[in-house]
């Protein structure tokens, strides 16, 4: 039972973590230095980038309370902690609500690779198994649903920030 539980929470981690790091490259290798208001857009959606992950390890936490309570015991306490270093891990993505962890964007891409490097770990081990072509299937499938949370997270941020600024804005005129 210990395997299937540690196995399920590694696919959980590699569900919620290891997409991040292809949304972050794709949007980066956009933004370049101009004055264009595309180009400002797209350099504030990159700095709202760490806020996203942030928001997606919120999400993370709240699925593992979820878990928890459901059976409050020592021993579903102890199950919903097979990986307690990855997950530790997964939980320092939370510090990227504080602005100064937040403002070094190229931290939160270094903390979703070791998910991404993981991911990739595993797709290689299960390519050298003959039964390992639905495990690869199921991985890839994983990463897709992954880049799509994370798209999702980061959409739902950028709406927050803009209902805030144009708030702000109303406030001002008012004043």
């Amino acid at each position: 039972m210990g395997d299937l539980m540690a196995y399920i929470q590694k696919l959980e981690l590699f569900g919620f973590f290891s997409g991040y790091c292809i949304l972050y490259t794709v949007i980066l290798s956009f933004q370049k230095p101009s004055n264009s208001k595309a180009q400002t857009i797209l350099y504030k959606v990159g700095n709202l980038l760490p806020y996203a992950y942030a928001f997606t390890a919120t999400l993370y936490t709240g699925m593992i309370i979820k878990n928890i309570t459901l059976n409050i015991s020592v021993r579903n306490f102890k199950e919903q902690f097979q990986l307690p270093y990855l997950q530790i891990i997964a939980l320092l993505a939370l510090l990227f609500w504080i602005p100064f962890f937040s403002k070094r964007k190229m931290l939160s891409l270094l903390h979703s690779l070791i998910f991404f490097t993981f991911l990739l770990m595993d797709i290689f081990v299960q390519a050298q198994r003959v039964e390992g072509e639905e495990l690869i299937h199921n991985d890839m499938k994983l990463f897709t649903d992954s880049l799509l949370l994370n798209i999702t997270t980061l959409v739902f941020i950028l709406i927050i920030y803009f209902f805030f600024i144009t708030f702000r804005k109303k406030r001002d005129i008012t004043s």
